[in-house]
């Protein structure tokens, strides 16, 4: 979406949100547990997006967003800072790249506190990816028009036309 002139954006106490001020180990240890308890609340902006095409629209399935993964990051350090701190600890000085594989024990110690603290189980492998149907409240937004089709702005060549020999190599190096 390009803005103009004629753009209307939101006012600034609109887009004022606690934002997560965390690193990137940080996020790297809670993705898991943040993408499972907070599914509905992403799966819901990320329906507002694809149906309303303008994220001005879906300021507030944002903000749910953001809160509760702040809500998690705050119960995670309530419930199991020790843990959380020693698999962050260790993902980020194992390796360079935050390699998981190293870190299997400190990984199952925090699994085990998130469960049975926070009731979130640390889903499957590949998990994120299954397609799943969302359950929304959500009015459905009008059917969009038809796509604009534009023509062929210049016309078929004719296949007919005499070719010259080419003159070092095969002209068609790929259909020989």
């Amino acid at each position: 979406m390009a803005a103009t002139a004629k753009t209307i954006l939101p006012e600034e106490s609109e887009l004022n949100v606690q934002e997560l001020n965390v690193s990137w180990p940080v996020l790297q240890t809670a993705s898991v547990y943040i993408g499972k308890a907070c599914e509905w609340y992403n799966n819901e902006f990320m329906l507002c997006r694809e149906e309303e095409g303008d994220p001005r629209r879906c300021l507030d399935e944002g903000k749910h967003v953001t809160a509760c993964a702040m809500d998690v990051l705050k119960k995670m350090k309530k419930h199991c800072l020790e843990d959380f701190n020693a698999y962050m600890y260790c993902l980020e000085r194992s390796s360079g790249t935050l390699d998981l594989n190293k870190c299997r024990k400190t990984q199952a110690a925090l699994d085990d506190c998130v469960k049975n603290n926070m009731n979130i189980e640390r889903p499957p492998f590949g998990y994120f990816c299954e397609a799943k149907v969302h359950n929304t409240s959500r009015p459905r937004p009008p059917p969009r028009d038809e796509p604009i089709i534009f023509p062929d702005p210049t016309p078929g060549l004719s296949q007919d036309v005499p070719r010259e020999k080419a003159k070092y190599h095969n002209r068609f190096w790929y259909k020989s």
